[in-house]
């Protein structure tokens, strides 16, 4: 597996280089602290599997970089990396072809779920952010505190099936997803539910539901 890495600071670069490698057993990353040098180092290199870019950095500002290599590259996973945690700045990246916005706030654990998310096909923004623009949940009846509403509207698929019983094979099935997509949506629902495993997430979910 291959992985460009384009940001301006090197330690941003290193940590971030680190999650990668545990996406895979062999995994190669190529960093670039400009847009040029990322631009030479993809072009250099016969496949790759996911590139990494800084919002902003020396020979991109804004979207540029993005629009750019979504260009050369149409069918590469590309994730957008930024210090900006603003909703609009995230619904731009969807815009303009991104499959990923990572803040670079983000914890290490989270970073890395979110990486395995896209690689899996699916797109991926933090659920803080789907709350600013409207979670899964807006208009329930739910508390404002309640964990259910930190979920992203894919969580939620997963959950309601999660409650039927289904396995994650059926759920796969039913949502279109890969089995192994399910299993990371299933490992950020417990994580935010605060749940030991599925039967003790549903536990829950019900008694959330039964509360409001």
């Amino acid at each position: 597996m291959r992985v460009l890495l384009a940001d301006d600071h090197k330690l941003v670069r290193d940590a971030l280089a680190f999650y990668c490698s545990r996406l895979d057993d062999e995994v190669e990353v190529l960093q670039a602290e400009t847009y040029d040098q990322a631009a030479e180092l993809a072009a250099d290199v016969a496949a790759l599997d996911l590139i990494i870019l800084d919002l902003n950095m020396p020979g991109s500002s804004g979207f540029d970089g993005l629009d750019r290599m979504r260009k050369r590259y149409p069918d590469i996973p590309i994730v957008i990396l930024s210090g900006s945690i603003r909703h609009q700045d995230m619904s731009s990246a969807l815009e303009h072809g991104a499959n990923g916005y990572l803040p670079k706030t983000l914890g290490g654990d989270a970073m890395l779920n979110a990486l395995r998310l896209v690689m899996a096909g699916e797109k991926f923004i933090p659920s803080a952010l789907y709350d600013e623009a409207g979670s899964a949940n807006e208009g329930s009846d739910l508390p404002s505190d309640s964990p259910l509403r930190s979920l992203t509207p894919r969580e939620m698929d997963v959950l309601e099936h999660l409650i039927e019983g289904k396995a994650n094979k059926e759920i796969a099935a039913l949502l279109d997803l890969q089995v192994v997509t399910v299993k990371l949506h299933m490992k950020g629902i417990l994580r935010k539910l605060g749940a030991a495993n599925r039967t003790h997430a549903v536990k829950i979910v019900l008694e959330l539901r039964s509360a409001a």
